[in-house]
């Protein structure tokens, strides 16, 4: 199992944006039928957003042809809404943006058949090699321990709890990672 990376911007988005759809609608199937928030055109429509983002890059992963999996995010504006929802009391300048110094990883899946071969970690890692912001973030969800465990153990640590503003949004572990350690 050969995983081959290619990398996007928003240049690309449209080209690869019925891919991502795809990927994202096999590995949360079950998701989607129960869970509102795990929605495809909910998904499709946050897509656009952040595809249109300054800052915007993706992996995808392939192997003999078939996308496997993905990761993407964008650069946190300033004033950015994504610490909107945080629940935890922290210090104020770690929630300050500057256009420059966060990337959100926003997605990151893999189809079953590639999980448990370090295609997650080879996309993570691909995704955020040539990021020039000092920090990344990401959200996981609370009822996803596993998840939790695995990004901790790539060196993330967890600032708090967070709820998007997003409707029928679960509760979050907002995590960091300092890109110049990474």
């Amino acid at each position: 199992m050969t995983v081959t990376i290619r990398h996007c911007t928003t240049d690309q988005a449209a080209e690869v944006r019925a891919t991502l759809l795809e990927v994202y609608a096999e590995v949360y199937a079950d998701a989607i039928k129960d869970d509102p928030f795990a929605g495809v055109d909910r998904f499709a429509n946050g897509l656009d957003n952040w595809s249109a983002r300054p800052g915007w890059s993706c992996v995808i992963g392939y192997d003999d042809g078939q996308a496997v999996g993905y990761a993407y995010g964008a650069v946190l504006p300033p004033n950015a809404r994504w610490w909107g929802g945080l629940l935890t009391e922290t210090d104020e300048d770690l929630v300050r943006e500057t256009g420059s110094r966060t990337y959100a990883l926003s997605e990151l899946m893999v189809r079953v058949p590639w999980r448990k071969t370090g295609t997650a970690r080879q996309l993570h890692d691909a995704l955020l090699a040539e990021r020039t912001e000092e920090r990344a973030t990401l959200l996981v969800r609370q009822s996803h321990p596993k998840v939790h465990a695995l990004y901790e153990s790539w060196g993330w640590r967890t600032i708090g709890d967070l709820r998007p503003r997003i409707e029928h949004a679960p509760l979050m572990h907002a995590m960091l990672l300092d890109l110049a350690q990474h």
